[in-house]
């Protein structure tokens, strides 16, 4: 799209909407578009800041706090309430305090509930038997799905940001949890049309069916699909008789067995075995690679880039950018893993305590860790996430696949100016510079 045709904003929730259609140059009330576009920052941070939130309650843990903020948000972007950019950054920052906090919220859910995660190997083939997949980001679906076909001779297979869910003690210990098949949500058309099983979609990421799966897909919790039995309440009684009414998997080992499951403890049990290697120049570079997946090309950087890494460096990563390259057998340094999967998006509040953890280890701050974060965005909750990294002080994180097309050149020089934000380019002048300080 030639610069001449890009909107500088777009609004219209409003009767005084240019011409009925909706204001793009600036608004009819005086709002610049920066403004615009700071609002819609604000709303699509505290969406994927909702979305923990609704996981944590699902479990009964809220945050009256947290409540509060997003109400003052909705009200922030309200018709002619805050025409103030400065304060609007302000928010923004503030949706990544309360963020970390709601992290938190639901790292102690997911906790208390099933159990801290453990490092786990999990298979990517099937085995014998009717199946089940399950896609999305809820647990306590998965957790109501594998105590309800218990005993009844179907398997339950993961998919994408459910991976996760094998590291938990509460949920391993179901026998017929058999494995993770696939990659990331951008798989699921060729990967449920592949599989003959009933597929249930937990929340978000779940894509628009091809016929030729529809009558055996299901919705619960917030996921919603045109055409799919939606089930209210976790009774998944019509998942369980669809698979059973359809033909039996056959044994197919995967090709790599992925392991999830590593948890603050289990990293920080090796902080003594870390600082021994860092001491003696055996790790000399900790890099964050992680976030969502999308399917632009670009993302292909990611697996250039762990590729790429010297043997002395160590992967921590979260979120379903991962399967771009955790099939990759990077090894070990000395036993410490070269590849350490912390879970899902979420699970952020995991590589930040860990990076909290190593920071007063090593005696120095956050930016002066030998720590880079390469992060991939798809959608809500990884700008939330990145809202928290910002109002944490981090700086210099990379981020890729693309800039966010409501982030204009205003707004791209105040995250450069202070939090040294920087765009992905090719990776091996990235690496490069990544590297130049040790």
């Amino acid at each position: 799209m030639a610069d001449k045709e890009r909107l500088d904003m777009f609004c219209y929730q409003c009767s005084q909407t240019y011409r009925g259609t909706g204001c793009t140059y600036k608004g009819t009330c005086g709002k610049e578009p920066t403004v615009a576009r700071l609002q819609d920052n604000l709303l699509i941070a505290t969406k994927g800041m909702a979305a923990y939130l609704y996981h944590a309650r699902e479990l009964g843990y809220t945050d009256t706090e947290i409540d509060a903020f997003l109400e003052r948000v909705f009200y922030a972007t309200f018709t002619q309430v805050n025409f103030d950019p400065q304060d609007l950054v302000g928010m923004a920052v503030e949706a990544g305090q309360m963020n970390v906090k709601t992290m938190k919220l639901l790292k102690k859910a997911h906790n208390e509930t099933y159990g801290e995660p453990e490092p786990t190997k999990v298979q990517t083939g099937t085995i014998r038997g009717h199946g089940i997949i399950a896609t999305g980001h809820g647990m306590k679906a998965l957790e109501e799905l594998l105590k309800q076909t218990e005993g009844t001779g179907i398997n339950v297979y993961t998919h994408s940001e459910l991976l996760p869910g094998h590291g938990y003690p509460g949920l391993r210990k179901y026998k017929h949890l058999a494995g993770n098949l696939g990659i990331s949500w951008k798989d699921q058309k060729q990967l449920f049309s592949k599989h003959a099983v009933a597929i249930l979609g937990t929340s978000n990421c779940v894509l628009l069916p091809k016929e030729e799966y529809r009558d055996r897909m299901y919705t619960t919790g917030p996921a919603r699909l045109p055409g799919v039995t939606h089930i209210a309440g976790y009774d998944y009684t019509p998942v369980i008789e669809k698979a059973k009414s359809l033909a039996e998997l056959g044994d197919e080992p995967g090709d790599y067995v992925l392991t999830t499951g590593f948890s603050k403890s289990a990293v920080l049990s090796l902080k003594d075995k870390l600082k021994q290697l860092v001491d003696a120049g055996k790790i000399r570079h900790f890099f964050l690679v992680g976030g969502c997946d999308s399917p632009l090309k670009k993302m292909e950087y990611y697996r250039e880039f762990v590729q790429k890494l010297p043997q002395d460096t160590v992967v921590l990563t979260v979120g379903c950018g991962k399967f771009r390259f955790n099939d990759l057998g990077l090894g070990d340094i000395e036993g410490v893993p070269r590849l350490i999967d912390l879970g899902q998006c979420n699970d952020s509040i995991v590589a930040i305590e860990i990076a909290e953890g190593l920071a007063e280890l090593f005696q120095v701050g956050l930016n002066e860790l030998p720590l880079t974060i390469v992060m991939s965005w798809m959608e809500q909750k990884a700008v939330a996430i990145l809202w928290s990294l910002f109002a944490l002080g981090i700086k210099g994180i990379y981020l890729g696949p693309i800039l966010p097309a409501w982030v204009n050149d205003d707004i791209l020089k105040v995250l450069k100016d202070n939090y040294d934000l920087k765009l992905i380019g090719n990776s091996d002048d990235d690496l490069k510079e990544m590297l130049k300080g040790g």
